[in-house]
């Protein structure tokens, strides 16, 4: 194994790296999205629903997927911002949760798909990395994937609607209060864009040096390489 005391020295060498690579990071990030979704699809597809098939989202054609805000928007906004961090998202994939098997769980399931193939992704180039397979000018372009994908997971954990994570939280309620948590996440998806624009806003302005540090950790233990 090689050595990988290369170093990212801050946060400010990964955005130096998003800048000079900026179509590479804009690429990564989308494809990084486009996984996430269709994983959600192949899910629910394999629980039973056809939906996302049947409206041609199982393809990784970014066409398919992309959304004009979460896509392209919220991205630049938060490139040229210098913002630490980059996320964003696609059109969710369709599904309907009565043809999943399950029960309650289904949709559980579906929701962590997606996460779950990011922090593939993420364990995938860490693996690459750690073994020495890139020479150090391209490390530093295979951790920005590892660090995005790490971001679009950790993000979508969080168990707040209208992200994955609610969803996989949901699934581990009672009965009873898995009904009142369906019907607080219906009630938030009504306001839609709007809703998800006021969540990130807050995040950013609260939560995002925990969240950047928290991810930054679990970046360090998956690559070896070191953000300080």
């Amino acid at each position: 194994m090689r050595d990988t005391s290369f170093k990212l020295r801050d946060c400010h060498v990964i955005i130096a790296v998003m800048q000079e690579f900026f179509i590479f990071s804009i690429a990564v990030l989308i494809m990084s999205i486009v996984v996430h979704e269709v994983s959600h699809g192949y899910v629910a597809e394999i629980l039973g629903d056809p939906t996302a098939r049947l409206a041609g989202r199982l393809t990784l054609n970014p066409l398919h997927h992309l959304d004009p805000f979460g896509s392209v928007i919220l991205p630049l906004m938060l490139f040229f911002t210098n913002s630490p961090f980059m996320f964003g998202w696609a059109k969710p994939v369709p599904y309907n949760e009565y043809n999943l098997r399950n029960g309650k769980w289904g949709p559980g399931l579906v929701a962590l798909a997606g996460p779950l193939a990011n922090i593939f992704i993420a364990t995938f180039f860490s693996f690459l990395i750690r073994f020495g397979v890139f020479p150090d000018s391209v490390t530093s372009m295979a951790g920005l994937i590892v660090l995005m994908n790490l971001m679009l997971a950790f993000f979508n954990l969080i168990p707040i609607p209208p992200l994955d994570g609610s969803k996989v939280v949901a699934s581990f309620l009672p009965r009873r209060y898995y009904i009142s948590w369906v019907a607080f996440e219906r009630n938030i998806a009504r306001y839609g864009l709007i809703s998800m624009f006021l969540f990130v806003f807050f995040f950013v302005l609260i939560f995002a040096d925990i969240f950047t540090s928290l991810v930054y950790s679990i970046f360090k233990i998956f690559t070896g390489l070191s953000i300080i």
